[in-house]
């Protein structure tokens, strides 16, 4: 807040504002040192055995259950299970929580075991190898189980629900009547969430900063849902050979390969710390790797410096020495903690319905609608596209999903845009864009991305991969990537409001040939920085006239007319409502009844005021009153990148 300076006496101003989504004012958390408390583990057995033949198909299961009488909150969930039977890769199994959750840990076709005989397995998302990998036979001896395996699918969607309650194992065999065997024991692990804990995750990017420099970013982050601060957090990072660090920035120190943060860590907050290199190497593969050293806290889902690479406290990252580096990734969280992100994904909608329809909206929480307009090229697009397909994965995960577009070119100048409204401005915004390359003969794809902020135009910083190159706000393709490799990827990241993107996709020009052929990219999944309000309050004065110059350069003497303009703006991405401004009228002057206006800014304040709390002057948009030695202004709501002012006048004493 910034108050002018007001004759003689003092003034005070006082403001308070009800923000849309949420708001922070001046909330100082204290949190009491406690002692770290250990996760519990609890073991639930099954050893009633039975059958496994052509009775159990997966339509009809044998089940199994584990009585939880205890209730709390599960932080990891691990299951053995012992069962003899030839050809083990036959079974099938399924765990379903109390809550309904069903995950099919063991998809059971021939890769799982294939042929080899028998199961003796402890299923954890820890695991040494996925399960589907070994053929060697196993043993039905009672545990501790002989193989520590990775489920098909991770029992981490368990994490969070209550354990009370039946749990239900399903085991099939997907091949019934052609090999039997039988059930022997399963063992249920649930660990319980301690009351006290911070849940901690590392990332780490890299990206080329010049044709032989990097940047390396490691970010620490404690979920939100923690309980603790985490204090005493340290991160290993030795850096590989043919990377020479040259100078750091960020939060805390590094040394020795050890990133000390120094500073507690709160729940819901990330530190991060930027290592930049020169790339001495000039071929091969370059792959750092980092891990949570230390931390003051219990984590509820890994274990500081253990090197198990499946934890969310170890992080890694590879480029390719001699060519073309992936560009330079600004982290979001430069704008927006993670706590404060909201996250849009094409798995969650599923369906642009129709296929090839060009607009359409949906709803975000914690955002509002988000709507989309696709302009098609002249000859239209192919393969019933705009739509949401795997067919675009960017190196992701099997089932990525995306936004597909697949242009039917006839001419290498045709385009088409696709632009996104947001229902609110936010802070900052990222998202990627899949397939940006070159075919010889075929195609140049060049993809351009405009934001823009109450009209005005933002630009982004966009980060190429080895396939393409940046130019201004563009990437062009220049080499070959597949649809299913992350070569031609492009991350657009806004780190200023934006309340719009517009992303227009074509031919780069000269390269691409008269006749280009079919060009296909996708949009891939979109995160934003929650909207929030930032309002400020400034008082300033001017002296209008004195009974000696009149309104030719006045002076501050008895009897002089002083106007004070109070200036609330709003310098934030989103609406803030309710918003009630006061100013306590104590000085050698006096108020001149009648003189309150209002208005957008403090020289347009020209809309009449009384000074009363009631009236149509008090909704126009804006209100005013005295009520003692007390103005109040008033507005319901103020939109992003907006102010109101109301001006008064005293007559000095």
């Amino acid at each position: 807040m910034i108050l002018g300076k007001s004759f003689g006496g003092q003034s005070r101003l006082t403001f308070r504002s009800i923000l849309r989504g949420w708001l922070c004012l001046c909330l100082i958390a204290l949190i009491p040192a406690g002692t770290a408390q250990a996760q519990t583990v609890t073991t639930y057995s099954n050893t009633t055995t039975a059958a496994i033949n052509g009775s159990t198909t997966c339509t009809a299961p044998l089940v199994r259950n584990f009585t939880v009488g205890t209730s709390y909150v599960v932080s990891d969930v691990d299951l053995g299970i012992i069962a003899s039977h030839s050809w083990r890769g036959d079974i099938g199994l399924t765990l379903q929580s109390p809550a309904g959750t069903r995950v099919q840990l063991v998809t059971g076709d021939t890769t799982n075991g294939g042929s080899a005989d028998n199961l003796n397995v402890r299923l954890n998302d820890s695991g040494t190898e996925v399960v589907n990998v070994t053929n060697s036979n196993h043993n039905t001896n009672n545990p501790p189980y002989a193989n520590n395996f990775i489920p098909n699918a991770p029992l981490s969607a368990f994490s969070g629900e209550n354990s009370l309650g039946t749990w239900r194992l399903e085991i099939c065999d997907n091949f019934p009547g052609s090999d039997d065997g039988s059930f022997r024991r399963a063992d249920l692990y649930l660990t319980s969430t301690p009351a006290n804990y911070a849940d901690l995750s590392l990332t780490k990017t890299f990206g080329a900063t010049s044709a032989n420099t990097g940047k390396y970013t490691l970010s620490v982050t404690n979920a939100s849902a923690s309980t603790l601060s985490a204090t005493g957090v340290t991160v290993i990072d030795t850096l590989p050979s043919g990377v020479t660090l040259t100078s750091t920035s960020g939060v805390g120190t590094f040394s020795g390969g050890i990133w000390t943060l120094g500073t507690a860590i709160a729940p819901g907050q990330t530190l991060s710390i930027d290592l930049n290199v020169t790339i001495t190497a000039t071929s091969g593969t370059i792959t750092n790797i980092a891990q949570i050293r230390s931390s003051s806290a219990v984590d509820i889902d890994s274990t500081p410096n253990n090197g198990v690479t499946t934890e969310d406290d170890y992080a890694s990252v590879s480029f390719t020495a001699g060519g073309r580096l992936p560009g330079y990734v600004p982290p979001l969280t430069a704008v927006c903690s993670v706590a404060n992100q909201i996250s849009f994904s094409w798995a969650s909608p599923t369906t642009w319905s129709p296929s090839g329809s060009f607009s359409h909206s949906y709803s975000v929480t914690g955002l509002g609608n988000l709507v989309f307009n696709v302009t098609q090229p002249p000859n239209g697009f192919a393969n019933s596209t705009p739509a949401i397909t795997t067919d675009n994965s960017g190196g992701g995960a099997a089932g990525t999903q995306a936004l597909y577009f697949y242009m039917n070119n006839g001419n290498e100048t045709h385009v088409s845009s696709t632009t996104f409204t947001l229902p609110t401005a936010v802070p900052g915004l990222q998202f990627k864009i899949f397939d940006i390359d070159y075919a010889a003969n075929q195609f140049t794809d060049k993809v351009t991305i405009t934001g823009t902020y109450n009209g005005a135009t933002v630009l982004p910083t966009l980060s190429n991969n080895t396939a393409n190159y940046v130019s201004g706000n563009s990437v062009i393709g220049d080499g070959a990537s597949g649809a299913t490799d992350p070569f031609g990827n492009v991350v657009v990241t806004f780190t200023s409001p934006v309340d719009s993107v517009t992303v227009i996709y074509g031919n780069h020009l000269p390269t691409t040939p008269t006749a280009s052929g079919n060009q296909a990219m996708s949009i891939h999944d979109i995160t934003f920085c929650r909207p929030s309000a930032t309002v400020s309050v400034t008082k300033i004065s001017s002296i209008l006239s004195d009974p000696v110059n009149g309104t030719t350069n006045p002076k501050r003497i008895p009897d002089a007319v002083v106007q004070y303009c109070i200036l609330v703006s709003n310098s934030g991405s989103a609406t803030a409502n309710s918003l009630v401004a006061t100013d306590s009228l104590t000085g050698p002057f006096t108020y001149t009844p009648g003189s309150m206006r209002s208005g957008s800014n403090c020289g347009s304040a020209a809309t009449v005021e009384d000074d009363d709390a009631t009236g149509t002057d008090e909704s126009d948009p804006y209100g005013a009153s005295l009520a003692g030695s007390t103005i109040t202004a008033t507005a319901a709501s103020l939109a992003p990148a907006s102010s109101f002012a109301l001006t008064f006048k005293v007559t000095l004493d």
